[in-house]
């Protein structure tokens, strides 16, 4: 079956999927991708190869780039924010060259450049790897060849130069004193519309990030179960239609239900809980840290926080996941940051009469 799409350039993208092969071509009139289409398919039904048809308008690395973005708006897979940026930077900064002449070198002098520039050894990892999935997308889907290896060296030298690599974890924990800062901090500013305070007490409540917060629904809440539907919840595996019921609990020293309650007289009947841009709640997050002269505190860290009080609350890992999300359990040991006065209480209760 054949279609076809304008593109931005006026030109006319021909693609054909018929008896499991595909092939794509662009022309500059819509009559003759017609032809070429036509004739393509009839090229499949008598067995004949149709790898020589590449679109010819490909020839540099940020036409490849392009063309994974296209096919993957096509099948309704459109990019996620963090690797859409991360292919906006392959775009700019390597993109120019021909996809032929993409080197080791040149991708050794890209990741020293975005190191420069803050990215870290897990964002620089994930880069070379959307470069691996737009070659092989290349070569499976449109008969591109392009090598491999200049990526693997690549990623061998990097990893060695300590640019590539596993993230370290981080421990940060917030004080109470220093929450309580945060919420005094909010709270006395009559210009702050967003109830950033009341946020960042949901988010020690009940462990969602700040993207999640900004998502659920009034329509998802389940007032006898005291639970809320997280849509799309983060998961390397799958990446929608992840929905989790999450408990609203009051075990962290905050309680999810009586914040529920007390936001749905001010949201003003939205039919999100929370109505905000979860970009501009991380900015006055981060405002708000750098008044304080608090250090090293991210909005993410509440998640490991309140992860954290759950274990100390005595809920076992099982349970806990129930209110994270996490699939594998394993996962749940970098957030189980305990706090080691933690141990005497525990000492206490152990104790024989």
């Amino acid at each position: 079956m054949a279609t076809f799409s304008k593109l931005r350039s006026g030109n006319w993208r021909a693609q054909v999927r018929r008896k499991g092969r595909y092939a794509s071509q662009t022309f500059k009139r819509r009559r003759d991708a017609e032809t070429w289409a036509l004739e393509t398919e009839r090229r499949v039904d008598r067995g004949e190869s149709i790898s020589s048809t590449r679109p010819d308008h490909i020839k540099t690395f940020a036409d490849l780039i392009d063309l994974h973005i296209a096919d993957m708006h096509e099948v309704k897979k459109p990019l996620r924010r963090s690797k859409a940026y991360s292919l906006h930077k392959l775009k700019t900064h390597l993109g120019t060259s021909d996809f032929n002449n993409l080197n080791r070198q040149n991708l050794i002098d890209y990741g020293r450049f975005r190191a420069k520039e803050g990215a870290g050894p897990v964002t620089l990892g994930s880069e070379l790897s959307y470069i691996n999935t737009i070659i092989t997308h290349a070569a499976a889907v449109h008969g591109i060849s392009v090598s491999k290896e200049p990526v693997d060296f690549a990623r061998v030298a990097l990893r060695r130069l300590g640019l590539v690599g596993r993230g370290i974890e981080r421990d940060r924990r917030p004080t109470q004193s220093e929450l309580d800062a945060i919420f005094e901090f909010f709270e006395g500013n009559a210009r702050q519309h967003i109830p950033v305070a009341r946020i960042v007490q949901f988010a020690v409540a009940t462990a969602m990030r700040q993207a999640e917060i900004c998502r659920i629904r009034w329509a998802d809440v389940d007032e006898r179960r005291r639970t809320v539907i997280v849509r799309d919840r983060k998961d390397p595996q799958k990446k929608d239609g992840n929905h989790q019921r999450v408990p609203l609990l009051d075990l962290t020293g905050y309680d999810a239900w009586a914040l529920l309650q007390e936001q749905k007289r001010v949201s003003h009947n939205h039919e999100l809980i929370f109505p905000y841009n979860g970009r501009s709640v991380g900015t006055a997050f981060r405002r708000a840290t750098r008044s304080l002269g608090i250090e090293d505190l991210h909005f993410h860290d509440l998640r490991h926080e309140a992860t954290s009080r759950l274990f100390e609350a005595g809920l076992s890992i099982e349970r806990v996941a129930l209110v994270t999300g996490h699939k594998d359990w394993k996962m749940l040991r970098r957030y189980t940051h305990l706090k080691p006065e933690m141990l005497f209480s525990d000492q206490e209760r152990l104790r024989p009469a």
